[in-house]
């Protein structure tokens, strides 16, 4: 839809707006979620606690709504188009700790009746601007502004007066000890990580334009379902990987952690074997005039690649988050940030945009090797 929707410079627009939101929402995995579910894993979260993290998680939504506002404006975008952006990416990042805090204390099926309100927002939404053909880029961005804000109110009445008074209740002083303890160096990987994962998608939009990262950006889309796999399970998955942690069942966790593998591994085989059979045989279902099939496919399968190795080391960084492994994580962020963002931008520079992907699977790899060994040898010393 979007892809038939939108110019070049549109799609490429709208599709590095889907790189920065999930950047803020692992910011906030990272300095908020993460912390979060460990400190109630161990019973240590009193109320004035949790109406921190609740400040916190305002405090974090504003600043992500300027940050999304500012690098739209930055890539192009006009005003209207940037400040809609902004709400966007300040709403999604309220909803994202909410899931993150529900899952980590209950009710579970608060998070299951938000995503259900979300989706079916957003698909009856997409489906009436398609209807009447008013589909637009600052019409998708309303829509999913207004789908994240019907879905945050899904984690009922109770949890949004808590959120409404820790605006008020909460004190920022108190994160102080959190963020030495955890935060910071979750933070730290988190940044370093994005790096690692996006650096093709920075360098190619403010260097070559949005128009550039287009033909990217349908990779991207193509492989979209896994990524929300990747980015949505570990909410799920790390509270109850802390729990069997936290009660010394190593063996459960770790077969937690092939569970999560051979699930992500299936969703991963699924979507690129799909992906690959349409561009192959119909790619007009997908593509608009204006962009190649071949170049497209070269695309797919350096994204495919990428995304087989990320779904390779998910779950073993999920376990580390759960353990309360920030720094090492962060520690093995920056040796791949540093592999990943040197090769891309030199291929960028040398070989354009799509070999630019190679850095990208290059930083990957590395991360992928390090997690693994981190994890292992963690595991072992606690056997």
């Amino acid at each position: 839809m979007f892809l038939h929707a939108f110019t070049r410079a549109e799609f490429g627009l709208f599709s590095f707006l889907l790189v920065i939101v999930p950047f803020c929402l692992s910011i906030t995995n990272a300095v908020i979620g993460a912390p979060a579910a460990v400190a109630f894993r161990l019973g240590s979260a009193s109320a004035s606690e949790l109406a921190t993290y609740l400040k916190a998680n305002l405090a974090l939504a504003s600043a992500a709504g300027m940050a999304v506002c500012a690098l739209m404006r930055s890539s192009g975008a006009g005003w209207q188009f940037a400040m809609l952006s902004g709400a966007y990416g300040a709403v999604m990042t309220l909803r994202w700790f909410a899931r993150t805090l529900t899952y980590a204390r209950g009710p579970a099926p608060r998070v299951l009746a938000s995503d259900v309100l979300y989706s079916v927002s957003l698909v009856a939404g997409l489906l009436l601007q398609s209807h009447f053909r008013q589909f637009t880029p600052l019409s998708a961005v309303i829509i999913l502004f207004g789908a994240c804000l019907l879905a945050w109110f899904g984690f009922g009445w109770t949890y949004l007066r808590e959120q409404v008074a820790a605006a008020i209740t909460g004190s920022l002083a108190g994160y102080a000890r959190i963020w030495n303890d955890f935060a910071r160096w979750s933070a730290l990987g988190v940044v370093l990580t994005e790096l690692t994962v996006n650096a093709h998608a920075y360098l190619v939009t403010f260097i070559a334009g949005p128009a550039a990262f287009a033909p990217l950006a349908v990779g991207a889309l193509l492989m979209r379902p896994v990524q929300l796999v990747l980015a949505a399970v570990p909410d799920r998955e790390r509270p109850s990987m802390a729990r069997l942690l936290g009660s010394g069942n190593y063996v459960g966790a770790r077969r937690s952690v092939n569970h999560f593998r051979v699930a992500a591994g299936a969703v991963w085989f699924l979507t690129a074997t799909t992906a690959t059979a349409l561009l192959l045989w119909i790619p007009e279902l997908i593509l608009r005039r204006g962009y190649e099939p071949s170049q497209s496919l070269a695309v797919l399968g350096f994204f495919a690649a990428i995304t087989a190795v990320r779904t390779f080391r998910t779950p073993e960084s999920v376990l580390l988050q759960a353990a309360g492994q920030f720094r090492a994580l962060a520690f093995v962020s920056l040796w791949s940030s540093i592999a990943s963002l040197g090769a891309t931008f030199v291929l960028l520079l040398l070989a354009g945009p799509v070999f630019s992907l190679a850095g990208i699977l290059a930083g990957e790899i590395v991360v992928a090797a390090c997690v693994h060994m981190t994890a292992r040898a963690w595991i072992r010393s606690h056997d």
